[in-house]
C-alpha cells in the first residue's frame, strides 16, 4: 500500500476544485474519472497521475484502488455510484470517503459497518459541506443537552449549486420531505416550517430531506430530527408541488427532462461567487421538559468548505487517525473538528 489517495470524479465541478486545492496543499492524489480526454487535461494542469475507468469495470476499478490507501469519491449522483465503489473498497481494503448528502446513501453505508470492520477499513460518507459542519453542530448540541429528544438543524447561504448537486435534488423530488421521528426516517407530505435567526433576525425556513436526517441520528441518538433551509423562491416552488406532481416528476422520462435542463446551468459558482459566499447553520436541541439550547455556526461557502474538509479527512485517514467501520465526521473527529478550519466560528446563543 502507498500513502497516495485517489480522487474519483475529478472531471466534475467539485472534483476539479478539490484537485486544485490538493495541489495548493502539496498533496499528490491520483485523479480518476470515466472521460480520459478531460481527465488527462486536468491531471496535466497539476502534474498528477491519472486513471480513466468506469465503475462498471470491476477489474479496472480494483486495479486502481490497489494503488492507494484512500479513495475520495466525488462522482455523483451517489445513489448510482456509491455502492460499486464501496463494494470495491471492501474487496481491496481501501478506505472509502465521499461527499454525498443523500439520506439513502448514508443509510446504505451505515449498513456496511460490520463488513467494513471485517475488512479493516473506514466507510465515511459526507466529508464535505454535506455533512461536516452540520454533523459537528449536531454533536455539539448533544454535548450541550445530553437529554435532548429533539434536534433542529437550519442552514442558510448555500447560494449557487453545481450541476451534480442540482441533479441529486431532481432525484429526490418524489420522496417528499424526509425527517426523523421516533428514531425512524419518515416522509411528510407537507414540509414543516420555522422562523430561524441566522444572525439578522428571524427568517422563514422550510424543511428538506438533508443528509443529517440520517447522520445526526447516528452521531447523537436524538430520535426526532428536522433539517430546515432558509426559504427561497425555488424551495417554495418545490414545496408547493402536490403528491401527484411529485410522482410525475419522479418518473423516468421527467427525470431525464429535468436533468437535461440542469445540464444547461453553469457548472457551478465562480471563484468570485465562492469567495463572497458564506454558510450559516443554527442548531437547536430540546429536551422532554421543553428546555432548549441554541448554537450558531458560521463557515465558508459550501464548495470551498468541501475542498477544505474532505482533504483534511483524507490526510487524517492516511495518517491512521480513523477507526474501521461506518463513521460520521463527528464520531471520527469530535464536535470541535469543524472549528479547526479558517472561517468557521461557533457561538452558543443562550450559554
Amino acid at each position: 500500500m502507498s500513502d497516495k489517495f485517489m480522487i474519483y470524479g475529478a472531471t466534475g465541478y467539485t472534483g476539479k476544485l478539490v484537485a486544485r486545492t490538493a495541489k495548493a496543499l502539496g498533496m499528490n492524489p491520483i485523479l480518476a474519472a470515466r472521460n480520459e480526454a478531460r481527465l488527462k487535461s486536468i491531471a496535466g494542469q497539476h502534474g498528477f497521475d491519472y486513471r480513466a475507468f468506469d465503475l462498471s469495470d470491476t477489474k479496472a476499478l480494483d486495479d486502481a484502488l490497489s494503488l492507494v490507501d484512500v479513495v475520495l469519491h466525488i462522482a455523483g449522483p451517489f445513489s448510482q455510484t456509491s455502492k460499486p465503489m464501496v463494494d470495491a473498497c471492501l474487496r481491496t481494503g481501501t478506505h472509502y470517503l465521499d461527499i454525498t448528502g443523500e439520506i439513502d446513501v448514508f443509510e446504505a453505508c451505515a449498513a456496511r459497518d460490520a463488513a467494513a470492520k471485517d475488512a479493516g477499513i473506514t466507510i465515511m460518507p459526507g466529508v464535505g459541506f454535506d455533512v461536516v459542519p452540520s454533523d459537528c453542530l449536531a454533536a455539539h448540541m448533544k454535548a450541550r443537552m445530553p437529554d435532548a429528544v429533539e434536534l433542529a438543524l437550519s442552514i442558510s447561504g448555500l447560494g449557487h449549486m453545481s450541476r451534480g448537486t442540482a441533479k441529486t435534488g431532481v432525484e429526490s423530488i418524489g420522496a417528499g420531505t424526509r425527517v426523523r421521528r421516533d428514531g425512524q426516517i419518515v416522509s411528510l407530505k407537507v414540509p414543516p416550517r420555522a422562523d430561524v435567526d441566522f444572525g439578522h433576525g428571524p427568517r422563514p425556513s422550510i424543511a428538506l430531506g438533508w443528509g443529517d436526517v440520517s447522520t445526526a441520528f447516528h452521531s447523537t441518538g436524538i430520535p426526532r430530527i428536522t433539517v430546515y433551509f432558509e426559504s427561497s423562491p425555488e424551495l417554495e416552488q418545490m414545496a408547493a408541488l402536490g403528491g401527484f406532481k411529485r410522482w410525475i416528476a419522479s418518473l423516468g422520462f421527467m427525470q431525464r427532462r429535468l436533468k437535461a435542463q440542469v445540464d444547461k446551468m453553469p457548472e457551478g459558482p465562480t471563484d468570485v461567487e465562492r469567495r463572497a459566499g458564506q454558510g450559516v447553520l443554527v442548531g437547536e436541541a430540546i429536551n422532554a421538559a421543553g428546555e432548549r439550547v441554541v448554537s450558531r455556526l458560521v463557515c465558508p461557502e459550501g464548495y470551498t468548505l468541501t475542498a477544505m474538509t474532505s482533504l483534511e479527512i483524507v490526510r487524517r485517514t492516511l495518517a491512521g487517525d480513523v477507526r474501521p467501520g461506518f463513521q460520521t465526521p463527528s464520531l471520527a473527529f469530535g464536535a470541535d473538528f469543524i472549528t479547526d478550519f479558517d472561517g468557521c466560528v461557533r457561538q452558543d446563543m443562550n450559554a
